[in-house]
């Protein structure tokens, strides 16, 4: 089969198409001939190398959600999912033509709903869900988005809106993009810097970022009082190491910050939402946004698409 792996770390053009025996299924796991894979910023930070130290190497085939249809079972796996179609969690390995995955992560997709929109949502939909539940969002208090116009960010804008957020405001690169996001629930549009923005709130209760950055601690200034801010992704690296000062400097504000990785939420945790979310999506009530469908071979121009900040939405690979 055809796969995908990083053979440099570095830029985009370190991935490189390769040639692997088809895999099977071991106990507990499911093979699923892929038809559409999901391109995330995780990858494009793994293949950057900045997570070496956590064991990622180089020859890491990445992705982390497929969607397709079972083949094949493991031992211990009921040959009734055979034939049927399901969104997966791969953890890793996803960039291929036939994937493995455990069956406690597989979830079938309902017969309205696409395997590259499942892709679209599955594990942005998820963390978007649980980041703001971090964040201790209720309804009537204000979020802003910061780095809105990725999936997870998509998705952040679109259940806040959907919770009762007196105000969503995003952050983001041009007009244009922002005048998608209030088509997705988006109350007010800032620059990256999150100013500008008429009528928007001076501060505000949550914020989620999926930025991080050497300018994530300037975001803190526009917490309230009791404000908490959430950091669900890196994709602009590293905050500066002293970015706690910058909170100290604010004591009385009794601001919160806190990171959020969805590896923390237990399986059973996780399927009601993403259930509940793809049904969601069938009936129209949350949309995905597919910036583009590619190949699987190539990959290398999505993650350069990704790294020249073209994307909104997701990329989808597909065999």
């Amino acid at each position: 089969m055809k796969a995908v792996a990083i053979q440099a770390f570095g830029r985009p053009e370190g991935l490189a198409v390769i040639d692997l025996p088809a895999p099977a299924p071991a106990y507990g796991q499911v093979l699923i001939a892929t038809e559409a894979i999901g391109v995330g910023g995780v990858d494009a930070v793994i293949r950057s190398g900045a997570l070496a130290a956590y064991g990622f190497k180089e020859g890491h085939i990445p992705g982390s959600e497929v969607a397709g249809t079972v083949t094949a079972v493991g031992d211990n796996v009921a040959t009734s999912w055979i034939g049927q179609r399901v969104w997966a969690f791969t953890s890793a390995g996803g960039y291929v033509e036939q994937a493995i995955a455990p069956v406690e992560e597989i979830l079938p997709l309902p017969a309205n709903l696409s395997a590259v929109d499942a892709v679209t949502l599955g594990s942005s939909g998820v963390v978007a869900h649980f980041g703001l539940s971090h964040a201790h969002f209720a309804p009537g208090e204000s979020v802003l988005v910061r780095g809105a116009a990725g999936s997870i960010g998509i998705m952040t804008v679109q259940l806040a809106a959907r919770g009762g957020a007196s105000a969503v405001a995003v952050t983001t690169s041009s007009a244009e993009r922002g005048d998608r996001l209030r088509e997705l629930g988006a109350t007010h549009v800032l620059d990256r810097s999150g100013e500008g923005g008429e009528g928007a709130p001076a501060g505000y209760d949550v914020i989620i970022d999926i930025v991080a950055g050497v300018d994530m601690p300037s975001f803190f200034a526009k917490l309230n009082p009791n404000g908490r801010m959430v950091a669900v992704g890196a994709v602009g690296g590293q905050p500066p190491a002293d970015f706690g000062t910058t909170m100290m400097a604010a004591f009385q504000k009794s601001m919160s910050f806190a990171t959020f990785s969805a590896a923390t939420v237990a399986e059973p945790d996780r399927r009601p939402v993403r259930t509940e979310q793809f049904a969601a999506a069938g009936r129209g009530e949350l949309h995905t946004v597919v910036h583009e469908l590619l190949p699987l071979e190539q990959a290398v121009l999505a993650h350069q698409k990704m790294a020249a900040g073209e994307v909104f939405g997701r990329i989808v690979l597909t065999p």
